[in-house]
């Protein structure tokens, strides 16, 4: 199956845990495809609709194209994995659908809050006609959107949490909910009396998603009494980081026999539990990247979440375009979490979770 076969085919419903994944996984095989000559026919993109507080389920349909050739400047935390590059896909080709400018300049890691302040005082020197940030730190990033706001810049959050009301559009999964499907997703596969001893690797402290993910993953287990959390580490999600508080915790807590965390934590553990011997010790990751999904092929993982990072990227654009035009635009938009695993991974719609292999990342669109 081609890409372009594989994006007219997909379309994704709604589900609040892990009871409806086979339905919906089994919808988005069935779906009708988009009308031939779209160039992102991924769309209709069926989503929650949190603009007014409860989640709704929703359609969502991006405008044709835009009325000029605006200006549009993206601010990434990194470019350090195939989950931010999918993110990166799906602006980039939406902004080509729909026919405006836009530069994405990459922070190098959530570390460096204060290169990606100063990357959006750059974006504003540039005149931008609005913003596009997947921020490091919404809290640390405040001020910068107040300046936005005072200058008529529209700014669109994505992929990463925001503060309630911080912007007037953003897109990111409920991070409490995609962290309990791979808890819940945890406990489907243990037998009842299983001991399950873990040990979580949330990512960056202060990021907003890596405490709200924590917060869903404890809230599923705390339903298995022989679940328990022995200890949280926090830290960046590079691979090096996390692969130097694996060690420290396979040395710290020898009866730990599960790992849950992030894609590089994954990345790391697989590695490191081979090293130590430790074939008991089961993974999880709470999110996707290409290496996650050829970890769960070959066996070294148990599961890994979803929450579509391409058809996130290509809502930001649009979300954008209608700031910039005053047409209506929901204000809050969340994907729908999935935890994936052998059972479920033949039947993934692989378009929106991760860019096609041969895409090289570009950091540069401009309109026709």
């Amino acid at each position: 199956m081609t890409i372009s076969t594989c994006l007219s085919s997909n379309r994704l419903w709604p589900i609040r845990s892990v009871l409806g994944i086979a339905a919906a996984l089994a919808l988005a095989s069935a779906a009708t495809p988009a009308a031939a000559g779209t160039e992102t026919p991924w769309f209709p993109m069926k989503v929650y609709d949190a603009s007014s507080g409860a989640p709704k389920p929703a359609d969502y349909t991006p405008l044709p194209k835009a009325e000029k050739p605006y200006k549009l400047c993206v601010l990434f935390p990194h470019m350090k994995d195939s989950f931010w590059v999918a993110v990166a896909y799906g602006i980039v080709k939406q902004a080509e659908a729909m026919n405006v400018n836009m530069n994405l300049y990459e922070a190098g890691g959530y570390e460096n809050l204060p290169k990606q302040l100063s990357q959006f005082d750059d974006c504003m020197a540039s005149g931008p006609d609005a913003i596009i940030v997947g921020a490091i730190s919404g809290a640390g990033l405040s001020k910068k959107f107040e300046e936005a706001k005072a200058k008529g810049v529209p700014v669109v959050g994505v992929t990463n949490p925001l503060p309630p009301n911080a912007l007037p559009a953003a897109n990111y999964v409920d991070f409490v909910a995609m962290g309990e499907v791979t808890g819940a997703g945890l406990l489907a596969q243990a037998k009842p009396a299983d001991k399950l001893n873990i040990v979580t690797f949330p990512g960056p402290a202060g990021s907003g998603w890596a405490e709200s993910f924590n917060e869903g993953f404890k809230k599923a287990i705390a339903k298995n009494p022989n679940a328990k959390i022995l200890a949280e580490k926090f830290g960046d999600s590079g691979v090096a980081v996390q692969l130097q508080l694996i060690q420290d915790a396979l040395q710290a807590y020898p009866a730990m026999n599960v790992i849950w965390g992030t894609a590089p934590t994954a990345e790391a553990a697989i590695g490191a539990v081979a090293e130590a011997g430790r074939s008991d010790l089961k993974i999880v990751s709470s999110y996707e990247n290409q290496a996650m999904l050829d970890a769960l092929n070959r066996g070294d993982i148990l599961a890994f979440a979803t929450q579509y990072p391409v058809g996130e990227g290509a809502i930001a654009i649009d979300q954008a375009v209608r700031l910039i035009e005053k047409k209506p635009v929901m204000s809050l938009v969340q994907p729908v979490a999935t935890v994936i695993d052998k059972t479920t991974v033949p039947k993934l719609q692989m378009d929106l979770v991760l860019a096609p292999a041969s895409w090289t990342p570009v950091y540069s669109v401009k309109a026709k």
